[in-house]
């Protein structure tokens, strides 16, 4: 690898923001008809997930980011569907669960919002081995990667503004986590007698936050992946010259 080479891929390693890694790759010679180098790839691969994350977290953190997308809106669980039938029951029950679902949804595209910085670092930290197996992989294997080596601090990051939406006093001075506690503790009650265990009923120990953030996240990544198939395989996705040449090569 030529000296030059080497030496913008040192810059790129330790690039630390969006702006400056965009500049440095461009700067790469991009002769087509020359064959890939280890330096084009990184640069190429890391472009990519920038692009990638960047227009996910900037959709996903606009106002109706989730809750406008009804593939990755957030719902209440399956376990409390007994709640969400029987609201009609209630006067304003039904806007009620609305006016959760709506915050929890608004919770989740405020932490989306501030999800940015946790791709970049990763990114910054791709490895040779990691970009070619990238490169190499299946349509979804760089969300594969940052989903690896992100997970945990974006539960960290949203899972503390999931929680605080539930644990907003909505009707009564009652939140949606009291009234999940009620409801899953009066079940499970009746699950453990004799008489649920004769029914074969099954006691509900879903943590209602612990849920919400993995459906939130789930969302976050489904989004990241749909921007990476577009860019390997939409001409039109690859909006600058190095992504046109790292994965032009693959079509």
């Amino acid at each position: 690898m030529k000296i030059h080479h080497l030496f913008l891929a040192l810059l790129l390693f330790i690039s630390t923001s969006c702006a400056e890694l965009m500049q440095v790759a461009q700067t790469i010679n991009l002769d087509t008809n020359a064959p890939l180098t280890q330096t084009e790839i990184i640069a190429g691969l890391k472009e990519a997930l920038i692009v990638g994350t960047d227009s996910s977290v900037s959709k996903l953190g606009s106002i109706n980011g989730y809750y406008g997308d009804e593939l990755v809106k957030i719902l209440l669980p399956p376990e409390a569907d007994m709640i969400v039938k029987n609201a009609g029951k209630i006067p304003g029950g039904d806007k009620l669960i609305e006016d959760v679902v709506l915050k929890i949804n608004r919770a989740a595209e405020d932490a989306a919002s501030e999800a940015k910085p946790i791709f970049v670092n990763s990114i910054k930290n791709m490895s040779i081995t990691d970009a070619l197996g990238i490169l190499n992989g299946e349509d979804n294997a760089a969300t594969q990667y940052l989903r690896n080596t992100t997970y945990t601090q974006l539960v960290n990051l949203y899972s503390p503004k999931i929680k605080s939406s539930l644990d907003k006093k909505i009707v009564g001075n009652i939140s949606t986590a009291d009234s999940w506690g009620k409801l899953t503790g009066e079940w499970n009650k009746l699950a453990n007698s004799v008489v649920g265990r004769i029914g074969a009923l099954e006691p509900v120990n879903l943590s209602l936050d612990k849920y919400l953030t993995e459906q939130a996240l789930d969302g976050l990544f489904l989004k990241i992946e749909e921007e990476e198939k577009q860019i390997r395989h939409d001409p039109v996705a690859r909006v600058t010259e190095l992504l046109k040449r790292v994965f032009g090569t693959k079509n």
